[in-house]
């Protein structure tokens, strides 16, 4: 049975409650941020803050998902994304420069797998100040169910667009991404 995408629109201004002071409004409440750019404002940057708010949407959305139907976060199951294409295992540099983020969240986010069973460290035998992380049998059966419904969940998010929009977007993504690639370079 598949879940239906269920993005609720923002109620009426007598409905709403103020935000509480340090509390995040809830996804449902986002507005597309590129109109606040105005309608005489450079288009990349529309374009920039349309995929921006494409992607918060996306993302809290598989956040939520992921905690309701697992019991995990995204971070954790990237970690373990990562570790399932090399199953003989990374090391922790390789898996923070991967993912983006400091030695120390990779770290924290590796102490709680490994707590759980879900993945082991071993120290590198060529490099004996480096440890190498891979999945356990356990982690690898968790990791599977839930990448089977995570592409089910991004195959629905994206199901309000053709085969050929999807496909002509991600072309001119890729163009652009290696516009970016390009010109950025150092």
């Amino acid at each position: 049975m598949t879940k239906t995408l269920n993005i609720k629109k923002p109620a009426a201004a007598a409905d709403t409650k103020p935000a509480r002071k340090g509390v995040a409004k809830p996804a449902e409440n986002v507005v597309d941020l590129e109109m606040s750019t105005g309608a005489d404002s450079h288009m990349g940057l529309r374009l920039w803050l349309r995929m921006l708010t494409t992607t918060n949407l996306v993302q809290a959305e598989l956040r939520k998902r992921l905690r309701n139907e697992f019991d995990t976060t995204l971070p954790r199951f990237d970690l373990m994304a990562q570790l399932e294409r090399y199953p003989e295992g990374l090391k922790m540099t390789e898996l923070s420069r991967r993912m983006m983020v400091t030695g120390g969240n990779v770290t924290g986010i590796t102490d709680q797998l490994e707590k759980e069973g879900l993945v082991s460290r071993d120290n590198d035998p060529n490099d004996r100040r480096s440890i190498s992380v891979c999945l356990t049998p356990a982690g690898r059966k968790a990791f599977d169910k839930m990448a089977i419904a995570h592409e089910q969940w991004v195959v629905e998010m994206f199901g309000g667009l053709s085969l050929d929009e999807k496909s002509r977007t991600h072309q001119r993504l890729g163009k652009l991404k290696q516009h970016l690639l390009d010109s950025l370079k150092d």
